[in-house]
């Protein structure tokens, strides 16, 4: 775990950051979170993501496409169309700016350039600080490639005429990735870990208004469906449990890194947390300016 080695990397992040202890970060903090699908963003930064806009900060969630695939009762428009409304609903949900759909298609995404300005213009519109991000090893060639597009655009985002049409970014954002279980070529290092009970709830009611995912596709596919409640209370029961288990394995796993973050009775008392890990293609940000970033430990 790399957890708190990025000290040594302090001075780097602060010629990112202009020389000063908290540069050009501006405030409100805005942060954009870019996912595959309808439902990726939501799922690892669901938590983050309502503190952050309980506090008065910006947050914008983005699915590269529009996950009209992702069932095995319907698809196309039809499908594309439930998907955006229900991360539409998640938004609401969480209080966040907004929810952006991109219209390409589910399991068509590719790493091209036309793809690559339209992710480095969304930063750069929202002059983000800082920016969420899949890892690049993943099963899901969506999920690759939407963080294939996020590193590509991370250099170009910061340079005057590429996609001129839009304010460059002056200072490069913080971008971190979220955690994932996948090992190889390298697994998950986090740097960063919150604990956030105190939204889990509405975290988890999100995960059920994702119905078509969580409820419907998910289920399907994984051979679980019989086991999906009927009535609405029950069924929201079981998603909000299943979430519950995950962000809690998450929490229980890297105990040590909330303990470090939190101090000991704070660290120890956490049942549920979301992790991120620093990409080396942002800023470079010390154990200070991530505490500006995730301003929650105090």
């Amino acid at each position: 775990m790399r957890g708190f080695q990025l000290a040594a990397t302090a001075l780097l992040g602060l010629l990112f950051f202009n020389g000063s202890a908290l540069g050009q970060v501006s405030e409100p903090l805005r942060i954009i979170a870019f996912g595959g699908h309808p439902d990726d963003c939501e799922v690892r930064a669901s938590g983050v993501a309502a503190m952050w806009a309980a506090m008065g900060h910006k947050v914008k969630f983005v699915s590269v496409t529009n996950g009209d695939i992702g069932h095995y009762e319907m698809a196309g428009g039809p499908l594309a169309l439930r998907r955006t409304a229900e991360v539409e609903d998640c938004g609401r949900i969480l209080g966040i700016e907004s929810s952006v759909v991109l219209d390409n298609h589910d399991g068509e995404l590719m790493p091209t350039l036309e793809n690559r300005k339209t992710i480095a213009r969304l930063i750069r519109n929202w002059q983000a600080d800082i920016v969420l991000s899949p890892r690049p090893n993943d099963y899901h060639p969506d999920h690759r490639y939407t963080a294939i597009l996020v590193q590509d655009a991370a250099f170009m985002v910061t340079v005057p005429f590429f996609t001129p049409d839009t304010p460059r970014v002056v200072d490069n954002p913080v971008i971190l990735y979220y955690y994932d279980r996948f090992q190889k070529p390298n697994p998950f290092d986090p740097d960063i870990i919150v604990g956030i009970d105190d939204v889990s709830g509405k975290k988890y009611e999100c995960m059920a208004a994702l119905r078509s995912q969580f409820s419907d596709w998910n289920a399907w596919h994984g051979g679980y469906l019989e086991e999906v409640p009927k009535d609405e209370s029950g069924r929201k029961a079981y998603i909000a449990d299943r979430f519950a288990r995950r962000d809690a394995a998450v929490a229980d796993t890297w105990r040590d890194l909330l303990v470090t973050w939190y101090g000991p009775e704070r660290g120890q008392a956490f049942k549920y947390a979301e992790a991120f890990e620093v990409s080396e293609y942002g800023s470079q940000p010390s154990i200070e300016q991530l505490r500006v970033l995730f301003p929650f430990f105090d």
